[in-house]
């Protein structure tokens, strides 16, 4: 398979699965009874939640100076909120993409190399992948008896002590393997871990590392409280557990990963994690439209703004220079 095909391959696969699960969720809940849902909700909480997400990626913004400073780049914190809003609506249209469009804009309005500055989002993206693992983590801990009972009703507990032996077998031979093995595969996943570790110890040699792990915390910490304070929007979910808003936040996260900016797995993906819970389908399919909705229509909004005022805005600054 050459190079072009690799390349549509992955653009078309995300978009068709995309597609695939809004009919599949629409064969779930109509747009008329989504409708109903969306007339009947709660737009306070809905906008609460939208300025919470807008907190986050603002924060995004101003923690990605605290990477760039010390390699001598002080860029202007309106080209770095611009970029990362640009970077969440191109990644709509071609997965990942968004990343290195941020990158490259860097490069064209502050002049930093392309690969500095892909450096720092790889560093960044791991950062957010090890806040990702605490809040699995800290999730298992206060809901281990629910996720144990849960599992102990649903599966045969010999059946689940043998997977996970199993499990933990495959797992250290297939690291024995990559240890051991010179093969490409096993080059390229020893150098990808290797990648991770430098990437994140480097979070702790940089100049502003508190502040960096600060706002670190801060972005995810909306997150999780955009999605608690839009589940008051609509009545069926006002009340759900905790363990449901971890859990949904958390399958809801993933889902983002499987299709260009979840459409149509992000309701699916709540509607599952609700699922174990008990909550009807129909609130839980509306709720994850409503949660996607609103944030997507706030990175159209916000990303379509910074498409076009980037160049003005540089123009003016570049003439203010002179």
């Amino acid at each position: 398979m050459n190079q072009k095909t690799k390349n549509i391959l992955k653009t078309a696969l995300p978009l068709l699965l995309g597609v695939f699960l809004v009919w599949f969720a629409l064969s779930k809940v109509s747009v008329e009874e989504l409708l109903v849902y969306a007339k009947n909700a709660d737009y306070t909480y809905i906008i609460l939640g939208m300025f919470l997400g807008l907190l986050s990626h603002l924060s995004r913004a101003y923690r990605w100076r605290f990477q760039l400073e010390p390699m001598g780049y002080n860029i202007k914190l309106g080209n770095s909120i611009m970029a990362v809003f640009v970077t969440y609506l191109i990644n709509y249209t071609i997965p990942r993409a968004g990343e290195v469009a941020r990158a490259s804009l860097l490069t064209n309005y502050e002049s930093v190399p392309f690969e500095k500055g892909f450096g720092t989002i790889v560093a960044e993206r791991i950062a957010d992948m090890i806040v990702m693992l605490g809040i699995i983590t800290l999730t298992l801990f206060l809901e281990f008896d629910f996720i144990y009972n849960f599992l102990i009703e649903k599966f045969d507990p010999i059946k689940i002590v043998i997977a996970l032996v199993g499990l933990i077998v495959l797992m250290l031979v297939f690291f024995r393997y990559i240890k051991r093995s010179h093969s490409k595969l096993a080059l390229k996943i020893k150098a990808f871990v290797n990648g991770l570790i430098e990437g994140a110890l480097s979070i702790f040699k940089m100049e502003k590392k508190w502040a960096f792990i600060f706002h670190t915390l801060f972005i995810w910490g909306m997150y999780v409280l955009m999605f608690y304070v839009t589940s008051f929007a609509l009545e069926e979910t006002s009340n759900i557990p905790l363990a449901a808003i971890l859990i949904g936040f958390i399958a809801a996260s993933f889902s983002i990963a499987a299709t260009n900016g979840g459409i149509g797995s992000y309701p699916l993906a709540i509607y599952a994690a609700f699922s174990i819970f008990g909550i009807a389908e129909e609130p839980s399919i509306a709720f994850g439209w409503i949660m996607w909705a609103s944030q997507t229509l706030m990175i159209i909004v916000f990303g379509g703004l910074s498409l076009l005022y980037l160049p003005i805005y540089n123009r003016r600054k570049s003439l203010n220079d002179k």
